[in-house]
């Protein structure tokens, strides 16, 4: 586990950087894929964690959020427009249609599981305001910390093709978000907040706030 800043840790991945997952102050932050069960598990083992929250209800952030709320006995807290989507584990079914979508449906979700907190824009976990910035989902929210400047974009943003593996900015792929222009508008957003550290859903945490707004300058309007 690395810290990145106060109150804010990555837990290690494989590959690293892949599908990321935090620890803000005592609350989780996104499970990767279901198969990420044991290693959440082992690195949390020691450390005081009191509840877990999703970005989104997508299956490579929810996969491992049914066992491992079971196993350490957190609540489930999710933007309030994805929180069905967590409930009725029919995640997948609120996809753009897409082989890709169809391998993922059948390798990363996890079960369904019931949901303690509908996060709306403006309320507050582990000392970070959270942001309605729908479009990747419906419900998808991120998490800024004003004082230091630090953003939790989920994916928004993504700092590595999350197809290839290429380092850098982009937006996701079209067929993960069901709505990419208002996703675009979601970027802008988080872009106008000048973050001075932006740790992402996928790829390395970048500390440039420049680069966020000249690549959101370069997104089309719709």
């Amino acid at each position: 586990m690395k810290r990145l800043a106060d109150d804010l840790h990555l837990l290690d991945g494989f590959p690293p950087f892949a599908i990321n997952v935090y620890l803000v102050g005592d609350v989780l932050l996104d499970a990767a894929t279901r198969h990420a069960t044991k290693r959440i598990l082992r690195q949390l083992n020691g450390r005081t964690v009191t509840a877990h929250a999703l970005t989104h209800a997508h299956p490579d952030h929810q996969g491992a959020s049914h066992d491992v709320c079971e196993k350490l006995g957190l609540p489930l807290w999710c933007g309030e427009r994805d929180a069905d989507a967590v409930e009725d584990g029919r995640i997948m079914e609120r996809q753009p249609k897409h082989p890709i979508n169809t391998l993922i449906g059948k390798a990363f979700p996890g079960p369904a599981h019931p949901v303690a907190w509908r996060m709306n824009e403006g309320v507050e976990v582990a000392g970070f305001k959270v942001l309605d910035v729908p479009g990747h989902s419906a419900g998808h929210v991120a998490f800024w910390r004003e004082s230091d400047r630090t953003l939790i974009c989920g994916d928004v943003y993504t700092n590595i093709d999350t197809l290839t593996g290429i380092p850098g900015l982009h937006e996701p792929h079209s067929f993960f978000s069901p709505d990419p222009a208002r996703n675009r508008d979601s970027m802008r957003r988080l872009a106008e907040l000048e973050p001075a550290l932006v740790c992402f859903g996928h790829g390395r945490p970048l500390r440039d706030p420049n680069k966020l707004q000249a690549f959101a300058q370069t997104l089309p309007h719709d």
